[in-house]
């Protein structure tokens, strides 16, 4: 499938922000917008740029000075756990030309900062030495919602393939890395079947790796005509959710993967999930 991106550059004032999940003290994102173009990126919704966020997985800005920021940032920030990235992926495609995201990780563990990956694309691979390296410091997780390539082709029409992300996942744990996977956001009707709940717990056991899990959240752009979300935002609710989660947890125990509801690893234990593990 070909498309034209436009890339563009920009200057920005910060590169830390203050992050809102338990998990998280910083989000650090070097790239307005994202490749991957993923149809229920909730992205799109909190990009101020509106070049980018109408224009979703066609217009990328590249933040041509962020390192040299960072590098002034660290000194006046107390150190804390930094995610890379929420609002973009910081292994898109163009980060294979900038190289912004490695020199940011460089900058952050030097100064005493913790860092937590999440992305969908194998190119992290290039930065293993990094990694390996302070593999005390950085934790990573990748995005995988599905292994039917018909579903993928749907939602995620440009990221690289689950199958890619896995084989990926799996060479960083078996380096020492702590792995993640997020399971997100699961729609009703489309990767919510035993299946898909089944072959990623099982993907979780083979990489050693723990699972987050969290649903589709309706944001107001997927009710547009041309977004294949309109035809799934009716059927989210209280009841099915609870559903899901209930079968997902007995899975995920069954294989004793440790899975957590939501977007972030709360930062206390969940009394729910430590009663499916306690039977």
């Amino acid at each position: 499938m070909f498309r034209r991106v436009s890339v563009k550059t920009t200057r920005v004032k910060n590169a830390l922000s203050r992050s809102g999940l338990p998990d998280l003290d910083y989000a650090l994102n070097p790239y307005i917008g994202c490749m991957h173009n993923c149809t229920y990126c909730y992205a799109r919704q909190y990009t101020k740029l509106r070049e980018v966020s109408l224009n979703w997985g066609r217009v990328i800005f590249v933040k041509e000075n962020i390192s040299s920021i960072l590098r002034n940032e660290v000194k006046n920030y107390k150190p804390g756990v930094v995610g890379l990235s929420t609002i973009t992926d910081p292994y898109q495609p163009v980060e294979a030309i900038y190289r912004l995201t490695r020199s940011l990780i460089e900058i952050l563990v030097k100064n005493g900062f913790k860092i937590s990956i999440q992305t969908k694309n194998p190119l992290i691979l290039r930065d293993l030495d990094l990694i390996i390296k302070h593999v005390d410091r950085i934790d990573v997780g990748f995005t995988i919602t599905s292994f039917q390539k018909r579903i993928v082709d749907f939602i995620e029409p440009f990221a690289p393939s689950p199958k890619a992300r896995l084989d990926a996942l799996k060479k960083l744990n078996d380096k020492g890395v702590e792995t993640w996977i997020f399971y997100g956001p699961v729609i009703p009707g489309l990767n919510d079947d035993f299946e898909t709940m089944k072959s990623i717990v099982e993907a979780g056991f083979l990489t050693n790796s723990k699972i987050l899990v969290d649903r589709l959240h309706v944001k107001s752009f997927m009710y547009s005509q041309d977004n294949p979300m309109k035809d799934f935002v009716k059927k989210v609710s209280r009841e099915w959710w609870n559903d899901f989660l209930n079968n997902f947890l007995k899975i995920c125990s069954e294989y004793d993967v440790y899975c957590i509801p939501g977007f972030a690893e709360p930062m206390f234990k969940n009394r729910v999930i430590d009663e499916f593990y306690s039977k």
